[in-house]
């Protein structure tokens, strides 16, 4: 293929290439390249200074509105933490001043209960029928857990396993392993090996288990009766304290919680005692009453009803163990 030049003549299409070639020895992609670059050159510091301006000034509104806010926080913080110590100082101050009337309340009533039952004795001893009353009275209060008792017997301790202060070398929290707890099963597990065995009368730390009472787990509390008792957990029980032991260790659950306990390094040992003192327990609520020689044949008994619990009177069925 040819083309003609002005000049005349016929001149190869190669040629023409060859002379372009020669002449522009830059590619044009290069070229457009390098006159982006001058451009940017020339227009950039205008433009990142006009936009370092701008970031400038909206950090400096962030951080003054940010510190506006936190201050406002701050008085409101301040202002108000007068108002929750006077709400906290008067409601530990109502917490006392009711504890100290429930406390003189309690009082009065041991005082008139003691004075009721000295009128009571006093009356029914001047007749055998009233000394028979008497006895059938001092009877059911025995089975009722609602008279003092003491005498030998044994006493059993059960008590949580002891935090290792290697766990926590540098003084952080430690997580407790809830196996090494003592459980409400393992308090109820344990009344009732003590009743199999023949107990006449249990208490745990000072509560004494009647015939309504209840061995409850709330939250991390052990509850006897919905009062709380704590670790470590004191079960005293009165009578033979020989037939007791040995009714006691041969129980198949006791030597079970026997074995958890050592695993996870629980406290639980016995002793027997020569003498041990278990106070009443709290009396369930009258809810009705007869006369004696009523028309309704109720004989002269008279009833009480509390909540009942499946967990700590002789005829139960231990729980299994842990």
């Amino acid at each position: 293929m040819t083309t003609a030049p002005r000049g005349g003549g016929v001149r190869a299409l190669g040629a023409s290439l060859l002379d372009q070639v020669l002449a522009e020895t830059l590619d044009p992609a290069y070229q457009q390249a390098a006159d982006a670059r001058a451009r940017t050159a020339t227009d950039g510091p205008t433009a990142p200074r006009r936009f370092g301006a701008r970031s400038a000034a909206l950090v400096a509104v962030t951080l003054l509105a940010t510190g506006l806010l936190l201050a406002v926080a701050y008085n409101q913080a301040a202002a108000e933490s007068p108002g929750r110590d006077e709400s906290r100082s008067a409601l530990i101050e109502d917490i006392q001043r009711e504890s100290a009337a429930g406390d003189r309340l309690t009082a009065q009533l041991e005082d008139l209960q003691a004075e009721v039952s000295a009128t009571r004795d006093h009356l029914l001893h001047s007749t055998d029928e009233g000394q028979r009353a008497l006895d059938r009275l001092s009877r059911a209060q025995a089975g009722a857990a609602a008279v003092e008792v003491t005498g030998p017997g044994l006493l059993v301790t059960l008590a949580d396993a002891e935090q290792n202060a290697d766990d926590d070398p540098v003084g952080g929290s430690v997580t407790d392993d809830p196996r090494g707890t003592v459980r409400d099963r393992d308090l109820q597990l344990v009344v009732n090996a003590l009743w199999a065995a023949g107990a006449e009368a249990i208490s745990i730390n000072d509560q004494r288990i009647g015939p309504t009472s209840a061995i409850r787990f709330a939250g991390e509390a052990v509850l006897v009766d919905f009062r709380p008792v704590t670790n470590p957990y004191e079960v005293r029980a009165i009578g033979d304290p020989g037939e007791l032991a040995s009714g006691f260790l041969r129980n198949a659950d006791v030597e079970a919680l026997g074995i958890v306990s050592a695993t996870f390094d629980r406290r639980f040992d016995y002793a027997q005692d020569d003498e041990l003192t278990l106070p009443a327990a709290t009396p369930p609520e009258l809810r009705w009453a007869a006369p004696s020689g009523a028309d309704d044949g109720a004989g002269g008994t008279a009833g009480a009803s509390g909540s009942a619990s499946s967990s700590s009177t002789p005829d139960d069925q231990p729980e299994a163990a842990p």
